[in-house]
Parts: structure tokens; C-alpha cells; sequence
């Protein structure tokens, strides 16, 4: 039984890095094409006429135009295209029981031409087997924080502690996800302390893995963060090992999704968490049903629906436009909870630069949508913990 379940998580982590070493290899093939030489219009030396029944004879070959390689917008560095400053930087979070230290790296993008104090802070995690610099790269979000005026911190799994980059979204333990949320939020502590960042206006935004952690630290800490936004990410509250997590991304979670929020949190006195959830129709990687049931259990966690499922308050408002079909459930003129399927989109980033791995430009603008639904959301009276106050001073 532990030889099959393991072949299924090994057979899951395969198909992931077989869509990214297809997508570097149609990358390559289109950076290294170069377009066919001009023919010269020197006249030669000795010209030699041609017989007219020759020249009917003869086939006339006609150039066909290559297609330019497209341009990416943001490479070859996770700064381009942008004036702010882009530093890369370890924060040490607190050590993980068994380990000395925990040392979080991560990449910070503050603009220029804004004030720092109050500024917003996005937290942005990456999926398996990406970097900061390539998630930066993709998404683009350092362009909208020059024009908007908000910073971006992105941090990075070790590849000591998975050697996928994977974050452990499924396992709350205090030696794998747990741990791991911990370190993000000492690091956002540390962020608003240095730099005088809007407590209030701190959210989060992750793919794949990445929103992964980004529930589990919604689940631990709604205190810290007025909103959340998932991108193909995986339904709360099922997964307990890696092959149940593979389970999950392939199938849904099995049992009730508003029962298993019940179960992790206490919906009564959970202070609520503004959420944006975005999947693609053709994601053969985290199954389109765990937007569904994303939406769901943040339904519920913001008690819009009871415990069996049916809608308390609010009203849902529909529109299909372009293959992309939005719901977003409204209460008190106010946007909560916002779905967007996106047809045609693989396990990718929405509207992100092509040339970059897990992004793709179709769709809409992913990181556009994430900051129209965060600049909206505010966490009144943010405070925190004493011991990311602690590890924050230190």
C-alpha cells in the first residue's frame, strides 16, 4: 500500500516538472530562432538571361515571414521595466523545533516616488519549483506596485527543506507548514517595523503551493492579512501527508468542503478573510473543482453561508465575458468573496509573461485582479503576535 501511494505522489511531482521542462524547451526554441537572411539586391557581376520556357519550368519559391520571437516584458531580472528598488535579503524567523536557525530568503520591491509610511504590503508565495525571481518575472506585480504605489515581498522556500521549492501548505505541524506561515508572518512583522508599512493593508497571493500556504496562514493568522487571493491552488482542510495532498490536487476534497472549514477554525469567532479565487478550465494539475470548493469554505468562513452549506446573507452577482466567468458574492455593497474560471488556462498564471515557466498570457491580468480586490480591503485595528513582536525587534 505505501509502494502505490508513493508511486502517485511520484507521478504527480513528474507531470509538474514535465509541464515546466516542455515549456523552457518552446521557450528556447523561440529565443534561439532567428529570422532568415535578406536577399541581397546587389546586382551580380555576370547576368545570364533566362529562356522564357526556362523560367515557366522552374517554380518561383516564395519567403514565408517567421513569427518575432514575443518580447518579455520583465526579463532577464525580476527589476526590469520598473524604477523602485528590487533587493534580495534572509530574514531569521523563528527556529523550528529541531533547528537552530531559520533563515527565510526573500526578494522586496519597494517603489519609488511614494510614501513609505503607510504604504500596502502584497505578500506574494510561489508555486513548486520556482524562484522568487521567476514569480516576480511572471506576474509582474513590481510593475503595478510603480503605478500604484504599494510594496512586494516574495518569499522563497529552501530547497533544504523540499527540494521541489514546494511550501508544506498541507501539514500545520510545527517542523513543515506551520513553521513555514510562521516565518512569513515574522517576516511581514519585521517588513512593517523597518520600513513602516500599513498594518492594515498587509495581504497575501499565492500559486499552486503557494496558495496552498497562503489558506493555511488565512486559517493561523486572519489577523495579519485583510485579504487573500489563490491561484490554482488546493481546497483547506483535507490533506494531512504529501500523497493526500496529491489527492486532493487531482480530486477535490472528498468530504464537505464547508464541514471541513468547521473543522479547522472556529467559524463563530473567525474574524472573516476577504478572498479572490482564480483557476483554469484546463489545469490538469490542481483539478478546477478546488476553486469551487476555495470559494465554498471562504463562503462560510465569512458566514455568508451556515454549517450545512446555505446562503445566510448577501447576494451573487454573474458575468461571462470574453471565456472568463466571474461570481463574486456581495454583502452590504461590499465585495467578499470573488471566483473567476478562466477557460482554457493550464496550471499558469493568468495574463503573466509567457516566457517565464507556470505564466501564461491568456486570460486576464491575474495581478492586475489581485490588486483591484486587495486596494478594496482593509484589516481594522491589525496587531501582533508577541512572538513576531519579539522576532520583529530582534
Amino acid at each position: 500500500m505505501a509502494k502505490s501511494l508513493s508511486k502517485i505522489w511520484l507521478r504527480g511531482l513528474k507531470r509538474l516538472l514535465a509541464i515546466q521542462t516542455e515549456h523552457a524547451q518552446k521557450t528556447t526554441k523561440r529565443i534561439t530562432a532567428r529570422p532568415t537572411r535578406a536577399a541581397t539586391t546587389k546586382p551580380s557581376a555576370k547576368v545570364h538571361p533566362v529562356k522564357p520556357t526556362a523560367a515557366l519550368r522552374t517554380p518561383v519559391k516564395r519567403e514565408v515571414p517567421r513569427a518575432a520571437a514575443r518580447e518579455s516584458r520583465v526579463r532577464p531580472r525580476a527589476s526590469a521595466w520598473t524604477s523602485g528598488s528590487w533587493t534580495r535579503s534572509f530574514h531569521s524567523a523563528p527556529a523550528a523545533p529541531g533547528r537552530l536557525v531559520n533563515h527565510l530568503q526573500y526578494g522586496l520591491y519597494v517603489p519609488t516616488g511614494h510614501a513609505l509610511e503607510a504604504m500596502p504590503l502584497v505578500v506574494m508565495l510561489h508555486g513548486c519549483t520556482q524562484s522568487v525571481d521567476e514569480f516576480a518575472e511572471g506576474t509582474r506585480m513590481n510593475v503595478l506596485a510603480d503605478r500604484y504605489g504599494f510594496a512586494v515581498v516574495y518569499p522563497e522556500q529552501s530547497k533544504h527543506a523540499h527540494s521541489h521549492r514546494c511550501w508544506h501548505w498541507y501539514d500545520a505541524g510545527e517542523t513543515a507548514g506551520g513553521a513555514e506561515a510562521l516565518a512569513v508572518v515574522s517576516l511581514v512583522d519585521a517588513l512593517v517595523a523597518e520600513h513602516g508599512f500599513d498594518p492594515e493593508r498587509v495581504y497575501v497571493a499565492g500559486i499552486s503551493a503557494g496558495a496552498g500556504l497562503t489558506g493555511l496562514l488565512a486559517l493561523k493568522y486572519p489577523g495579519r492579512f485583510a485579504a487573500v487571493a489563490l491561484h490554482s491552488g488546493p481546497a483547506l482542510g483535507e490533506a494531512r501527508s504529501g500523497i493526500t495532498a496529491m489527492d486532493v490536487m487531482r480530486r477535490g476534497a472528498r468530504r464537505e468542503p464547508v464541514a471541513l472549514a468547521d473543522e479547522v477554525v472556529d467559524v463563530a469567532n473567525y474574524p472573516g478573510m476577504p478572498a479572490l479565487i482564480i483557476h483554469g478550465d484546463a489545469d490538469h494539475v490542481v483539478a478546477p473543482v478546488n476553486a469551487d470548493q476555495l470559494a465554498a469554505q471562504f463562503l462560510r468562513l465569512n458566514r455568508i453561508v451556515d454549517a450545512n452549506g446555505a446562503r445566510k446573507s448577501g447576494e451573487v452577482r454573474e458575468e461571462r465575458k470574453g471565456g472568463v466567468v466571474t461570481r463574486d458574492h456581495v454583502r452590504s455593497g461590499r465585495r467578499v468573496v470573488r471566483l473567476c474560471r478562466v477557460q482554457g488556462l493550464a496550471h499558469a498564471w493568468s495574463g503573466g509573461d509567457d516566457a517565464v515557466p507556470f505564466h501564461s498570457a491568456k486570460g486576464p491580468d491575474a495581478s492586475a485582479m489581485v490588486w483591484e480586490f486587495f486596494k478594496h480591503q482593509r484589516r481594522t485595528g491589525a496587531t501582533r503576535t508577541a512572538e513576531s513582536a519579539a522576532a520583529a525587534a530582534s
